[in-house]
């Protein structure tokens, strides 16, 4: 199953982790662990905030990509299952 994958960085946090230097190796970290297919990062209410996608067939699997981002940064994660347009027209079939 596809699935969105949303996080913001509280600011402390951040700055924290921004001065120690592993913010970036969390992040590549997330990123190489998922299998992101894509990754988009920006700023949201104020925080270091992220986008990524990725497939997933074990939801067990989701406390290895969660439970790092929560220990080492606080980030706070939403996880959703999304379609892409051709999931959506299989879908749809018959509708």
């Amino acid at each position: 199953m596809r699935l969105m994958m949303t996080f913001k960085i509280p600011t402390e946090a951040g700055n924290k982790a921004g001065a120690r230097h592993t913010i970036g190796a969390a992040i590549e970290k997330l990123i190489a662990d998922t299998g992101a297919q894509d990754a988009y990062f920006y700023i949201k209410d104020g925080m270091r905030a992220g986008t990524i996608y990725f497939e997933e067939t074990d939801q067990a699997n989701l406390t290895r990509y969660n439970e790092p981002l929560m220990e080492s940064l606080g980030a706070q994660i939403d996880i959703m299952p999304v379609l892409n347009l051709e999931d959506l027209k299989r879908g749809l079939q018959g509708h």
